[in-house]
């Protein structure tokens, strides 16, 4: 994942007005996680992935393709 797609997610999210902690607890993840994922150190699995795009109204394509 590149600067850029993890831009789209944080920007995603404080667009719908949702904390790391937040979109967390929406998605079962740890806030940890959330923010690793934003930092480019963490590749999410493909379930993660979808949980999240459902969380910030937001397909993969926005959020983590190319």
């Amino acid at each position: 994942m590149g600067e850029t797609k993890n831009a789209r997610m944080r920007q995603a999210r404080e667009a719908v007005g949702l904390s790391q902690q937040a979109l967390a607890d929406a998605v079962g993840a740890t806030r940890q996680t959330i923010g690793l994922i934003e930092a480019g150190r963490y590749n999410p699995s493909l379930k993660l992935c979808l949980a999240i795009c459902k969380a910030l109204g937001k397909t993969l394509d926005e959020l983590f393709w190319e």
